[in-house]
């Protein structure tokens, strides 16, 4: 039969694509990540298969087995080859000789920053988005050197428990103490939350905060104070409540862009 590698997206299950959520119906064995919305789980009528403490290379047998048999879905949140392990998944079936596709998935490197009402580009404040992991599978630390001279936009994923390692290693290698840094907590869904502090300041500002969360530094965080109260808006709007659906913001010292406020680079 086959295998198809899914992006449920970021975590709000109405942004998994139109194609995924077909192949999640369709499915005879779905095998799911722990951040896959449970409302998408629900949505597959055969055998689920959670990841639970299933190591890599188990994943890979259990997609294997069931894929020689079965119409297999791998759910995987995000998009499966933005730091998802796809690519490993997708490397096992080849070698098994089982067809499989990629279905792309909303990834949180774009959809959790906009949530929190921070574009990754924008003309006159980054031309440039850097994205790495604050946990390297194999260990190994990051280039904090290159890092600290990164132009742009840098997104960590991963990285709440590396954000005091990460700040320290940046502030070491020559980065502004004073640049604009933001930890989005459980974006996009209802509880996410949100903190801003300079670089010298987001691992105290961002201690307590819940996982998933991606860190985000460069001058395009100061556009959220714009940017994030009118998105609210809009959402309460939509839904009819009355009532923000996006997280609590958590300020830590500084105030953001003013809307009269021309942009330079």
């Amino acid at each position: 039969m086959s295998v198809a590698l899914v992006g449920a997206g970021p975590g709000d299950p109405g942004l998994i694509t139109v194609r995924g959520l077909e192949r999640v119906r369709d499915a005879e064995v779905l095998v799911y990540d722990r951040l896959v919305a449970p409302e998408l789980v629900a949505e597959a009528p055969g055998m689920k298969v959670p990841r639970g403490s299933l190591t890599q290379e188990e994943i890979n047998d259990v997609l294997v087995l069931h894929g020689r048999r079965r119409r297999v879905v791998r759910l995987k949140g995000g998009d499966p080859f933005v730091f998802g392990r796809g690519g490993e998944e997708a490397l096992a079936l080849v070698r098994a000789g089982i067809p499989f596709e990629v279905i792309p998935g909303v990834s949180a490197l774009a959809a959790v920053p906009a949530a929190a009402g921070i574009p990754l580009t924008h003309r006159g404040l980054s031309a440039q988005v850097t994205i790495v992991t604050g946990h390297a599978a194999d260990g190994s630390d990051l280039d904090f050197k290159a890092l600290a001279r990164v132009q742009g936009t840098l997104v960590v994923f991963m990285g709440l428990e590396a954000v005091p390692a990460l700040s320290r290693g940046l502030l070491a290698h020559g980065a502004d103490p004073l640049l604009p840094a933001a930890v989005v907590s459980r974006g996009p869904r209802e509880d996410q939350e949100v903190v801003h502090a300079p670089l010298a300041d987001i691992a105290a500002a961002s201690a307590g905060l819940a996982t998933p969360a991606l860190l985000v530094l460069g001058r395009v965080v100061e556009l959220a104070a714009l940017l994030a109260p009118m998105r609210s808006l809009a959402q309460a709007a939509a839904a009819g409540s009355g009532r923000p659906r996006s997280g609590r913001p958590r300020r830590g010292g500084w105030s953001g862009l003013r809307p009269d406020q021309p942009v330079t680079s």
